[in-house]
């Protein structure tokens, strides 16, 4: 079975930076993961992708987060950042980690989710 194991939000005023973690973790180990992403999710609207990060280093973002929020990958620890700057109010949200395409030594999984971390932003 693979989880994904969600930590760094909390509360923040506007103006202010978090980090969040997110670390893939399998019985007998992990050989690969295409992609991991952070999707966020505000009440009321639907679940969005703000950033995404392959196995070969390209990225991908929300226009709404280009240039404050980065995301990063430690493949040998399987494990995804986003580091988030200059937050807002709008960027208050349950964030989520998710991955797709995890290969274990004894199985494959098409995708995978955390179970959420949540950031607030003061303004």
């Amino acid at each position: 079975q693979v989880r994904l194991v969600e930590s760094g939000g909390g509360l923040v005023q506007a103006g202010g930076s978090l980090r969040l973690s997110c670390a893939c973790a399998a019985s007998g180990g992990i050989t690969s993961i295409n992609v991991m992403s952070w999707f966020r999710q505000a009440p009321g609207k639907q679940r969005e992708l703000v950033a995404s990060g392959t196995s070969t280093g390209s990225t991908n973002y929300a226009s709404s987060v280009k240039g404050r929020f980065t995301i990063s990958r430690d493949k040998a620890r399987n494990t995804v950042y986003l580091q988030m700057n200059s937050l807002k109010p709008e960027d208050k949200a349950r964030y989520y980690c998710h991955a797709d395409q995890i290969a274990t030594k004894s199985a494959r999984y098409l995708e995978v989710w955390g179970q959420g971390t949540l950031v607030t932003v003061s303004s």
